[in-house]
């Protein structure tokens, strides 16, 4: 006989107090884990089609962790250095390209900075602003990556966490499977499934799509020779995962740099808007519906919401978790309500359709 429902929410509600709890004080504890875990899903496909390709899955685990060391060695060795020198001389050119555009603007349009008024105070000030907290914020973020991601966890627990739980995957989802309990077991398969549809469709789909677009505006802008290219292509394909977001900050971005750099160039400034304008196409008809597909099921605005409340309950790891968590709750209340349409408090105490 099956527990009553009343039990079964009873039981189900501590479950989910003592994961959130548990989230709250061991967020910095099980950061690596949570970081090991996102990894290993992200390269468990790749890993299956190595083995369907013939090989096992040690061989498969073992062929994707060296292909991510090398990748790491080179973006350590190549990327990392050049990104954080430009964003530190991005704060530090911020006041001249602010001199700059009072310049222009006092000489275009000299009727709107007039002397003494509060925009052209405020221009003035923004430039040193910048300047002075932009390097304290870039240092304080550094600072707290450093001690929140040691360098223990970044080059051993991460790596070591992915690396098994690649290896280990299909037999703990089996295991997973085996612990449901048997008169909700496939309902739990269908959520699940649905679940890992819309986490496979937007993490693993708009993740690549972001790191194909940045690369593609950083070098396209570094071609062009935009000074700050490669912050602003890093930048653009950051945010790529709200839609038009990534192609409108980023191309507002270069622009503006480009203004300044390239002031009477207007090939150089038109080549800058054709990169973003061909990205933006090429995503929109390309990247995203190849790789992302039409289910994913998460609005923009619910996005934001998930990574705004997460963020600022659990920090870092619950920004690593905002995702996951606001597509399951997505998916089990379509389900909720599909179910409610379907039911007689819906349709009343006839069958009959209603209108």
């Amino acid at each position: 006989m099956a527990l009553p429902v009343r039990d079964q929410v009873r039981y189900w509600g501590v479950f989910a107090v003592v994961f959130v709890l548990a989230l709250w004080f061991l967020g910095d504890v099980i950061l690596p884990f949570v970081l090991g875990g996102a990894v290993a899903y992200f390269l468990d496909p790749v890993a299956d089609r190595l083995e369907r390709l013939g090989t096992s899955r040690a061989l498969a685990t073992a062929i994707i962790t060296l292909v991510s060391v090398l990748v790491f060695i080179l973006l350590a060795l190549l990327v990392i250095p050049t990104l954080v020198q430009q964003t530190i001389s991005l704060f530090d050119t911020a006041p001249r390209l602010f001199r700059n555009l009072l310049e222009f603007l006092n000489t275009r349009f000299p009727d709107l900075l007039e002397e003494g008024s509060v925009l052209r105070k405020s221009l003035a000030s923004l430039g040193d602003t910048i300047q002075e907290r932009g390097g304290e914020v870039l240092n304080t973020v550094l600072s707290s990556a450093a001690s929140l991601l040691n360098v223990v966890m970044l080059l051993v627990i991460v790596p070591v966490v992915a690396f098994y739980l690649l290896y280990d995957w299909d037999r703990m989802i089996a295991r997973i499977d085996d612990l449901l309990p048997r008169e909700h077991a496939p309902v739990i398969r269908q959520l699940a499934g649905e679940i890992d549809d819309v986490i496979a469709g937007f993490i693993r789909g708009m993740g690549t799509v972001c790191l194909i677009l940045g690369t593609y505006y950083a070098v396209a802008l570094m071609a062009v020779g935009l000074q700050f290219g490669l912050v602003v292509g890093f930048v653009a394909g950051l945010v790529t995962f709200i839609p038009y977001v990534g192609a409108l900050v980023g191309g507002a971005l270069a622009i503006g740099l480009g203004l300044f750099q390239f002031w009477g160039d207007w090939v150089s400034l038109g080549l800058i808007a054709a990169i973003f304008v061909s990205g933006q196409m090429v995503e929109g008809n390309i990247l995203t519906p190849k790789l992302v597909g039409n289910s994913v099921g998460l609005h923009p605005v619910w996005l934001l919401f998930a990574l705004s409340v997460f963020g600022t309950l659990f920090g870092f790891v619950g920004m690593l978790v905002a995702v996951p968590v606001a597509a399951a709750i997505g998916v089990i209340i379509r389900f909720v309500i599909a179910n409610y349409k379907d039911s007689r408090l819906y349709r009343g105490v006839t069958d009959e359709p209603v209108d």
